[in-house]
């Protein structure tokens, strides 16, 4: 079976770390986001995944070869490099003529718990053209909600978990939102509905496709996920996601790399030297973290270096960044290769800043 990941976006909010790499290569537990959804296309035995790409393709594209040599019995992976942004369908539209049976999509910037085989007998069995997958939230203000029935042609009911698609809204105002369950970003979908996407054209599969297919009065399947959801899409949520598989490691699908854990919410990543004190955080490869220094609530990626007396609480340090003596940062996002000064006080700054 064919399992195609979308990893085209830019991942503004993400910035400064995306300004030097894809958002689907901001890596949590030591791992690009996108490993976490190809991980659960492999636990369905899906052979062949094809990456369709953007922004900084040529990343993805070195990440992806790697994953065609590290697998038991192996898994066909390669890359498609968009030309121009074509939407999140019409990415996958670019693929068409490889696309001959029932396929499975999925976000390459999102981290869940995705049982795609539990989803794949639910399309079956519900004879549908797309099945999606859902995850519940408190406030849906933010997102395309779902709505659906217990029959193909019966009312919306908001208490459903599962059932069929009968309407869709994107970002609802409190008195539009007919449902709290939301559009989780991973799809089984038939070659007939690739079809109806339209060649040379931008299109998206929210707000253009299944509305369309909902037109044709195509029957669509949803069903709400359990375990964890995240779309990986603000440093915030990126230091949510980490405290939340440290927790619940033992619960959830997912593997850790090689490495040790410090107390029950913290992780160093082989090949890191910690003499400082580290708590609820993830020291990645290569790092180096001396004595007295104190690290807290925070994200460090490959090759940092934090000196002494430096102290760092909820920030994310990306790749190859150095923290001189006795600085201090507080909330703070720092850019790839950057170095901040012995004694430096900072909270709640991005370095780089955006342009």
């Amino acid at each position: 079976m064919l399992g195609i990941i979308m990893a085209g976006g830019q991942g503004s909010r993400l910035r400064p770390l995306t300004l030097t790499r894809p958002k689907p290569m901001v890596e949590v537990l030591g791992r690009p986001v996108i490993d976490f959804v190809k991980e659960a296309m492999e636990n369905a035995g899906i052979n062949e995944i094809i990456v369709t790409t953007g922004y900084r393709g040529e990343q993805l594209k070195d990440h992806v070869s790697t994953w065609n040599q590290s697998t038991v019995g192996g898994i066909q992976a390669s890359v498609n490099q968009e030309a121009t942004p074509m939407g999140t369908a019409g990415s996958v539209g670019l693929l068409r003529e490889q696309i001959k049976t029932t396929c499975v999509v999925g976000s390459g910037d999102s981290v869940a718990s995705f049982d795609i085989n539990r989803l794949l007998q639910q399309h079956r069995s519900n004879n549908a053209k797309v099945t999606m997958a859902l995850w519940e939230v408190e406030n849906p203000s933010e997102f395309g909600i779902v709505g659906l029935s217990s029959t193909q042609d019966g009312e919306v009911d908001g208490s459903l978990r599962s059932g069929y698609i009968r309407k869709f809204k994107e970002k609802p105002t409190p008195d539009e939102a007919f449902s709290n369950v939301i559009n989780a970003g991973l799809y089984i979908i038939e070659p007939e509905v690739i079809d109806l996407i339209p060649e040379h054209e931008k299109f998206d599969f929210s707000k253009q496709l299944f509305p369309l297919v909902l037109e044709r009065g195509w029957p669509m399947y949803a069903e709400t996920i359990n375990g964890v959801w995240f779309d990986v899409g603000h440093p915030r949520e990126l230091l949510r996601a980490q405290k939340t598989l440290l927790e619940q490691v033992k619960e959830l699908p997912f593997s850790l790399p090689k490495g040790s854990w410090v107390g029950n919410d913290g992780f160093i990543l082989d090949d890191a030297m910690v003499n400082g004190d580290t708590s609820s955080s993830v020291v990645s490869k290569g790092c180096i973290v001396e004595s007295s220094a104190t690290i807290s609530g925070s994200l460090l990626m490959d090759g940092c270096r934090v000196a002494a007396d430096a102290r760092i609480s909820g920030s994310i340090l990306g790749r190859d960044v150095n923290i001189l003596a006795g600085a201090v940062l507080t909330d703070c996002v720092i850019g790839d290769h950057q170095v901040i000064e012995s004694g430096s006080v900072l909270e709640s700054e991005l370095i780089p800043r955006p342009e």
